[in-house]
């Protein structure tokens, strides 16, 4: 381990490094978020937290000897309601997320940072981390706070991934399966589940959703895994590749570096 204040670890610094860093003009810190909870019968239950780890670190490689911008250990329990049903899963509720993300938030900003980036790779707690941004905004108005999910805004992923599976691929499969098959595959078994998709429960009877709602999108319903799926999968698993998870992790690791740069590059958010 090394206390260098060139490390893009915030938690190898000695406290006179961090306090150094803190007070650097445009000073960021990056939380990465994750979950436990299941992923179906081949991935492990801490898959989300893995994937937000791996692809800030390679960013954050990438540019943090350019800029002030460390990452912080990532939240690794998250609020996992809608798997609850599946063994293995550990969440939190929402009240213990706003309480606790908030008071971290808080002792952030009296350090001096500028800005508190939420790096989250998983889907079902998106909403609430944008809630307890816009009031952690509210409570420390010298720091911006910008909430970001790991694979939205990714342009790339459209040529990676069949639409189908975008928009039905949500829960340990083809993008999820494939990434850690390139990241770790000692990690990944053997199954290849496909289920709860084409508007279907995974017995085959039709979930008769009206016209213009849909599981995600522009009008969602608040769904369980156990509406939809009986191994925790909710996609098609069964065309995931090693190739296919090394190209997404380049996706991944381009977008956000790229992202990144551009806000360190600039003032913005400009907090007076």
């Amino acid at each position: 381990m090394s206390f260098s204040s060139n490390s893009p670890r915030f938690d190898l610094l000695s406290w006179p490094k961090a306090s150094e860093a803190a007070s650097k003009e445009g000073s960021t810190l990056v939380w990465p978020f994750g979950a436990f909870e299941q992923h179906g019968p081949h991935l492990p239950l801490i898959t989300d937290t893995f994937f937000a780890e791996k692809v800030l670190a390679e960013v954050l490689e990438r540019i943090s000897s350019k800029y002030p911008i460390w990452m912080i250990p990532p939240q690794s329990i998250g609020f996992s309601p809608e798997h609850k049903s599946f063994k293995g899963t550990i969440s939190l509720s929402a009240d213990v997320m706003i309480e606790m993300v908030g008071q971290v938030g808080e002792q952030i900003a009296e350090m001096g940072f500028r800005r508190l980036i939420f790096f989250n790779a998983h889907g079902g707690q998106i909403g609430l981390l944008q809630a307890i941004a816009r009031e952690l905004r509210v409570k420390c108005p010298s720091m911006a706070v910008l909430p970001c999910f790991l694979w939205s805004g990714v342009n790339a992923l459209k040529d990676l991934i069949p639409d189908r599976e975008v928009e039905e691929g949500l829960h340990a499969a083809l993008a999820e399966t494939s990434l850690m098959l390139h990241l770790n595959p000692e990690l990944v078994g053997p199954e290849r589940a496909v289920e709860g998709i084409a508007g279907q429960l995974s017995d085959g009877k039709d979930l008769n959703i009206p016209n213009g709602w849909s599981l995600e999108g522009a009008a969602p319903c608040a769904w369980l895994t156990e509406d939809l799926s009986r191994s925790g999968v909710i996609g098609d698993s069964r065309d995931s590749s090693s190739e296919l998870g090394r190209n997404l992790e380049k996706a991944l690791v381009e977008h956000w570096t790229e992202l990144f740069s551009s806000l360190m590059e600039s003032n913005w958010p400009s907090i007076h």
